[in-house]
């Protein structure tokens, strides 16, 4: 039984209000004694012209409680429902044991194409802590819209193009050789590559002959392209590195280069269109009507930008994709380059234009300012990964030393704590790196989670048991104390707020659900004796246990965790 939709049934039959802006409406109190459920009227006193607490009563007393609920009770300007214990615990674990693994996804998304483009490092440049943030936000709002039905295409747009490699080759011919960069890989190309940028600002022509050598990828110059592609092809071995420990993959991988025979058609669309604008040489499209500034299109030099490279984007995916959303996970410093070029794309005519999503994200750092490839303050995504992994492995040591497969759960728990406190907040926020935060055991943590998961599974694994087929029959209505009800109550609401999230786009309100589940089995554990019960009552409350194992697992996964069995 969906429990909310059956209460707006009830409000909507009572009131003659739409049902969804009811379902919208419906809260769950933070205190029990509250209700289960509750219908505040604050926002219907405009249309109806009557106090809150008033209407609340008058729409109470029209309504025809249902057999699930035992008592409707007006508080104030609230409407509150108390459902009947027995028959909303089983209901629900009826609808956790027949959907089994699928209990928390749906199929709102069938049919519908999702494309979401994250991550996209530049290459020859390190993969620093900057990017993590765009590469799990985009990992979990792809695993939520999957969960939804949706089918869902991942693209890391590299940043495989542009001045930076002019940049980095006179750096590789003034300052690099083969050696070195075969040695060092990515932190040589690094080392250069910040070293021209000392360099340039005490002479100004290194950055004339960069660009002449950018002119030369661009006219397919032999070896101009020979160091490209083995810049790239350096990087993407330590990307992939990454990407694997973070266990992320993606659908495609075409970055800027793969527009570079697409842009020219684009222009002149753009052109044709009555759109483009010369402004001291450059070709724009002027957005002063809409407060925003021109939108660059070509170079004084003829040269493309990162508009019209974006724009080409845009329209071959929906040409390929033919998507219903397309979605690009960036930091929020960029909200006026979006924002440019998705207007250029509504102006150009295209109906799709509103598909166009930006889902920005706060700035991430260590505490002492931004991050920067140029001047060097980059901290490396793998040095952090392992720093975490060693200090998880040392608590692992301290707690449970003679825990199985130490290295592996060492790496799936410093790996998840860093993730998990990266979503564990709304992505505009900025995010400070605190290690010591992140792999507590006992706060809001990927740690918490995953040990909570841990010991679901430990106590079926003391109880011989894994599935609900090995309980028999289940009598859930014999387990109504509070705790176990809240359990039932936090399970029941995940598909919603999954829901939620990819409505928002925002990973932070399934990762903060994983914790209230978590919290709601660890007090149940507390006041249930669950190995020394008996009979019935032990084969309920074993299922509750399956239950969460299961809720939690599929939950870490959605935000790109691992569940370990033992911890």
């Amino acid at each position: 039984m969906d429990f909310i939709y059956s209460i707006a049934e009830c409000i909507a039959k009572a009131s003659e209000l739409d049902i969804n802006d009811i379902k919208e409406g419906i809260e769950i109190p933070a205190k029990a004694e509250m209700g289960d459920y509750a219908f505040p009227c604050f926002r219907l006193a405009k249309v109806m012209r009557k106090a809150p607490p008033l209407i609340a009563k008058e729409i109470a007393e029209k309504i025809e409680k249902p057999d699930f609920v035992n008592k409707i009770e007006v508080v104030n300007a609230y409407i509150n429902f108390y459902v009947d214990k027995s028959v909303f615990v089983q209901s629900v674990l009826n609808n956790i044991v027949e959907k089994g693994q699928d209990f928390i996804r749906s199929d709102i998304g069938k049919g519908k194409t999702i494309v979401i483009d994250y991550s996209s490092p530049n290459i020859a440049k390190p993969f620093h802590v900057g990017h993590l943030r765009s590469t799990v936000i985009g990992n979990s709002l792809y695993k939520i819209y999957e969960a939804l039905g949706y089918n869902v295409v991942g693209i890391n747009h590299l940043g495989d193009w542009g001045t930076q490699f002019g940049k980095l080759i006179v750096a590789y011919k003034m300052w690099g050789n083969k050696e070195a960069v075969e040695k060092d890989d990515i932190k040589e190309l690094s080392r250069i590559y910040v070293k021209f940028h000392e360099e340039a600002e005490k002479d100004l022509s290194l950055n004339d002959e960069a660009r002449s050598w950018l002119v030369k990828m661009q006219e397919g110059d032999e070896e101009a392209l020979s160091l490209w592609k083995w810049f790239c092809d350096i990087s993407m071995k330590e990307f992939n590195r990454i990407y694997d420990r973070l266990n992320i993959k993606f659908d495609s991988y075409a970055g800027e280069s793969f527009y570079n025979d697409k842009m020219a058609a684009i222009v002149e669309e753009i052109k044709e269109k009555n759109l483009l604008t010369e402004s001291r040489g450059a070709q724009i499209v002027d957005l002063e009507k809409y407060n925003m500034p021109p939108c660059l299109i070509l170079r004084s030099d003829g040269g493309t930008l990162y508009p019209t490279r974006d724009i080409s984007a845009a329209v071959y995916r929906m040409n390929t994709y033919n998507f219903d959303k397309c979605i690009y996970v960036t930091a929020l410093d960029q909200n006026l380059h979006f924002a440019q070029w998705f207007k250029v794309i509504e102006l150009m005519g295209y109906d799709w234009a509103d598909k166009l999503i930006h889902v920005p994200f706060g700035l991430v750092s260590l505490g002492d300012g931004k991050l920067s490839t140029r001047k060097g303050h980059v901290v490396l995504m793998e040095d952090i990964l392992n720093l975490s992994v060693e200090k998880t492995g040392k608590i692992i040591e301290e707690k449970n030393p003679d825990l199985e497969n130490k290295n592996k759960i060492a790496e799936d728990v410093g790996i998840g704590a860093i993730i998990f406190d990266d979503l564990y907040n709304s992505r505009i926020k900025n995010v400070v790196f605190d290690l010591e935060r992140m792999l507590n055991f006992d706060g809001e943590t990927g740690p918490y989670a995953q040990y909570t998961h841990a010991r679901a599974c430990s106590i079926l694994k003391k109880a011989g048991v894994n599935s609900y087929s090995d309980l028999g029959s289940i009598d859930a209505r014999l387990i109504s104390d509070d705790a176990s009800v809240n359990v039932f109550k936090v399970l029941s609401e995940f598909k919603d707020k999954i829901a939620e999230a990819a409505e928002k786009n925002e990973p932070y309100i399934v990762t903060r659900h994983i914790i209230e589940i978590c919290k709601a089995f660890n007090k149940f554990y507390n006041e249930n004796n669950i190995m020394n019960s008996e009979g019935n009552i032990k084969n309920a409350r074993l299922a509750v246990v399956i239950a969460v194992r299961d809720n939690i697992k599929a939950g870490l996964e959605l935000i790109g965790l691992k569940a370990p069995e033992a911890m």
